[in-house]
């Protein structure tokens, strides 16, 4: 056992390198703070193993050290959850291989450390896409998404993070490395282990690979733009597309007029789809890999029966790619804007299908009258009852004394949500920001089992301490308070 932390680095220095075992502060701020700049944290040192032995290393060492460790992708996490409080960060970056890229398996085996984009090419690359969607991909690594099951804009064909893995290469907390790197559709030899660490935020493991399904290359698709009256217009759209087009419906996304005026005012390039305004919108995708489906044919009679019945007030189909990307555009800028427009307090939140529609206008409501210049932004994943319920500052309010007022919002919001048996972590996950408030909402037996688990696989709490659930450590408050 080494004598002291200074011990200790110099251990990892020599087994990964010096300049692999970052102590300088220049060198470490950009680890200590997270993407909102909500939280910021301190640590001994960035560790950054270049293999899974390596990672097994210095993880074993810290186990022996009792030193916390909180693993590190691409740090593009919303809640909090790579945030240091001492101990080091393991930084996965330089795990960025892709291992194998199996097409007829329809597999693709990646390191943690790789971009969620080079993913993505490695399988175009072999004619397939890797579905996985986020305003992130670009920076985001596959170890993240793991650690956080990540949703994206394609849920609603191909499901979230975790159905699309299925083995995992993952570090233990004393340094033993599981292997469960299989490209095996039906695998009952016991417990299903890599669900486990899938969303557990690296409170349970590191993961430093994955077997990732691939599916056909869309070689044909079509999006459309369309105007709604309400939230409940655009949900009866959703269902006629659902019903009408099966798997071929891609993507169903939400958006409220205020959030299209932010996107028009302050994203590049943005140009308005429609002439009129409207109370909500819809950005639909229909995709296939059969090239001779003809899906705006199909698209075109959905929209056309919805006006009839005025479901829909107006719609535009692109009729490029050039316009199919421009219409995706006005929903990808969303996120980078809403920060233009002052303090926003932000839920990511998910309610049954059925009730997505009834949530948005309930909790929009709520919390306009307790707050009257609020103005709301609840925009998102229509198609897997996911929707981000941001409310941006009132433009007469100073930013810090809007934020003051987050729990207070968290009660409305969550408490709506609740009421509706949804879920107050949708595709973001638990982290810090929401740590007190999984203990006020989650069953208290399902806490209780969590807690176990932890205690199973990381008896000395090493792991990512106080994140997701509290054991009990000097951490920071969960609720930020005024940082943003």
């Amino acid at each position: 056992m080494v004598e002291s932390n200074t011990g200790l680095l110099d251990v990892l220095s020599a087994r990964l390198g010096a300049k692999h075992v970052i102590v300088d502060p220049a060198e470490m701020a950009g680890y200590l703070v997270e993407e909102r700049k909500l939280y910021r944290g301190t640590a001994m040192a960035v560790v950054r193993p270049g293999s899974t032995e390596e990672v097994a290393f210095v993880v074993g060492e810290c186990a022996k050290a009792g030193i916390a460790i909180v693993p590190q992708g691409g740090n593009t996490g919303l809640v909090g959850g790579g945030v240091p409080h001492k101990g080091i960060v393991l930084s996965l970056a330089r795990l960025d291989r892709i291992r194998e890229v199996n097409a007829f398996n329809a597999t693709i085996t990646a390191e943690a450390g790789c971009i969620l984009k080079s993913v993505q090419d490695a399988a175009n690359a072999v004619d397939c896409i890797f579905p996985l969607s986020l305003a992130s991909e670009g920076s985001c690594r596959i170890g993240g998404n793991i650690a956080t099951n990540a949703g994206g804009v394609n849920v609603l064909r191909y499901g979230n993070t975790r159905d699309l893995v299925l083995g995992l290469e993952v570090v233990l907390a004393d340094g033993r490395i599981w292997n469960g790197l299989k490209g095996l559709r039906k695998d009952n030899m016991g417990y299903d282990l890599k669900n486990l660490f899938i969303g557990s935020e690296g409170t349970l493991g590191i993961v430093t690979a994955a077997v990732l399904k691939l599916f056909p290359r869309p070689k044909t698709q079509v999006v459309a733009f369309v105007g709604c009256a309400s939230p409940h217009a655009a949900l009866d759209l959703f269902e006629s597309l659902r019903q009408r087009a099966g798997d071929e419906l891609t993507a169903f996304e939400f958006m409220p007029r205020f959030a299209l005026e932010i996107v028009l005012k302050h994203a590049p390039g943005a140009v308005r789809p429609l002439a009129g305004d409207h109370a909500a919108y819809a950005l639909i995708e229909l995709s296939s890999p059969d090239p001779e489906l003809d899906l705006r044919e199909q698209l075109e009679k959905v929209l056309e029966a919805a006006f009839e019945g005025g479901t829909i007030e107006d719609a535009t189909i692109a009729a490029s790619d050039a316009q199919n990307t421009a219409l995706w555009h006005l929903r990808e800028s969303l996120s980078d804007v809403q920060g233009l427009e002052g303090g926003s307090i932000k839920h990511d939140v998910s309610v049954p299908v059925s009730e997505v529609a009834d949530f948005i206008v309930t909790a929009s409501r709520a919390c306009e009258a307790a707050l009257p210049s609020v103005r709301v932004c609840a925009f998102g994943h229509f198609g897997d009852g996911n929707i981000h319920f941001n409310l941006s500052q009132p433009v007469d309010m100073e930013k810090q004394v809007f934020l003051s007022q987050w729990e207070r919002f968290n009660r409305i919001v969550h408490d709506i949500v609740h009421a509706m048996n949804g879920s107050i972590a949708a595709e973001h996950g638990v982290g810090l920001i929401k740590r007190d408030e999984l203990a006020r909402y989650k069953d208290p037996v399902a806490l209780d089992l969590m807690r176990t688990v932890k205690a199973a696989l990381d008896p000395h709490n090493i792991l990512n301490p106080g994140k997701i659930v509290s054991l009990g450590e000097d951490l920071p408050p969960a609720l930020p308070v005024g940082k943003a």
